[in-house]
């Protein structure tokens, strides 16, 4: 990581021998920022899934209340993340999580939740009229039929919704490393600081690897949990 390495002249391709160069003599630190990356997403998304689906869910029943919902959501949305990771400090600093984990993860959460909410009440919204009304004819309770006919049906769509909450955490969870939340944004940020290239490559690489691989993750998931004939086609 000498100067003499980071301002020696470039030939074609020798950035990218010195990025993997970079990545097998640090695999076990990258590693471990990787671990550290798919913790904070991981306990996000989750938590945005737990809070947003059902949330999505009871807005179909009230239009007022999905009007109000999706509007804050989607102001959530427009805040920068850097300016949202900002505010999270003075506020969660009064009860002692200024910094670290705790302020990514409420923020990553609620910029999840837009995707997850809109597509939950999108999906059980558009299941047909005459669906309810056939399983209400059936002697199905309200409740049933909306287990049972609508979340299913809708199942497709809330998850593309959960695919992109989770790629986009991936992505804003790299700034999280500003606050001091660790992950692979360490690497770019650290990288930036150093003007080492082959550093902040590697962090980028790795978070779009990873990216990758959590989207078809998630297919595979709704491949195996979703009916080929309600799956949505992309």
């Amino acid at each position: 990581m000498g100067c003499a390495q980071r301002d020696a002249a470039r030939r074609p391709g020798s950035e990218t021998m010195e990025t993997l160069e970079f990545l097998l003599k640090n695999w076990e630190y990258v590693l471990r920022l990787l671990g550290e990356h798919a913790w904070v997403v991981g306990v996000a998304v989750s938590i945005a899934i737990a809070t947003g689906v059902p949330i999505g869910i009871w807005i179909t029943f009230n239009q007022r209340a999905a009007d109000i919902v999706l509007y804050l959501a989607g102001i959530m949305m427009t805040v920068p993340s850097i300016a949202l990771f900002g505010l999270m400090i003075p506020i969660l600093s009064i009860f002692g999580y200024g910094i670290g984990t705790v302020p990514a993860v409420v923020a990553l959460v609620l910029y999840s939740q837009l995707p997850i909410i809109r597509n939950t009440y999108a999906a059980i919204k558009n299941v047909e009229p005459s669906l309810i009304d056939a399983g209400l004819g059936m002697g199905m309770t309200r409740f049933q039929v909306l287990y049972k006919v609508q979340v299913p049906l809708a199942l497709s769509v809330i998850f593309a919704g959960v695919r992109v909450a989770v790629v986009m955490s991936i992505g804003i969870g790299a700034i999280a490393a500003y606050i001091g939340a660790g992950g692979l944004g360490h690497l770019i940020f650290r990288g930036i600081a150093q003007s080492y290239d082959a550093m902040i490559n590697a962090g980028a690489i790795t978070v779009s690897l990873m990216a990758i691989a959590a989207d078809l993750l998630f297919g595979f998931f709704e491949r195996k949990l979703v009916s080929k004939g309600l799956r949505v086609e992309k």
